[in-house]
């Protein structure tokens, strides 16, 4: 083999994947784009979605995040959908501080499993469970503990509203 095949050789896998690629290229759309025939968007289904009342304090904070992401717009739109969620959370401390024998951080972990249910009745059209975590800092004040806390409830509440929306999406594009 003279130096010129070798080259070709070592272009050919580049040139496979570049014939792939152009192949391809026109199979994927954007998971948030409209559609090219002029149909409504994903946007749209997710805006139509109800979020049912979570309870307990975490579900009050995920409740809202959910339904900011979902329908940010405040339109009043006739619900197709209704999102059942239900919560659960556990607190664990990796450290320990020996001279005071008492926590130095924590980490909150919460779980929450959601069904998404056509307004109409049926079967779940959406249904799974996801999880965040948030570690925060613990001090000698109670308070202090209390609010750092509350935060990490906060934090992981925004990460699993965008979790929940993200694969709600997903569920309700159009199949085309």
């Amino acid at each position: 083999m003279g130096p010129r095949s070798m080259k070709s050789v070592r272009l050919c896998p580049y040139a496979a994947s570049l014939a792939a690629a152009l192949a391809l290229g026109g199979c994927f759309h954007p998971l948030y784009g409209t559609l090219a025939d002029g149909g409504a968007g994903v946007q749209s289904e997710l805006e139509a979605i109800a979020v049912d009342p979570i309870p307990d304090r975490i579900g009050h904070y995920l409740g809202d995040e959910l339904i900011f992401r979902l329908n940010g717009t405040a339109n009043q739109i006739t619900p197709k959908y209704h999102l059942l969620v239900t919560t659960s959370e556990g607190t664990s401390t990796a450290l320990v501080d020996t001279l005071e024998a008492s926590a130095t951080a924590a980490t909150l972990t919460t779980t929450a499993t959601y069904r998404l249910m056509p307004a109409a009745g049926g079967a779940p059209i959406a249904y799974g469970t996801v999880t965040s975590t948030a570690s925060y800092d613990r001090f000698q004040q109670r308070y202090t503990n209390i609010r750092a806390s509350k935060n990490a409830e906060i934090r992981n509440a925004g990460v699993l509203a965008d979790l929940i929306k993200t694969r709600l999406a997903a569920a309700l594009v159009p199949k085309t």
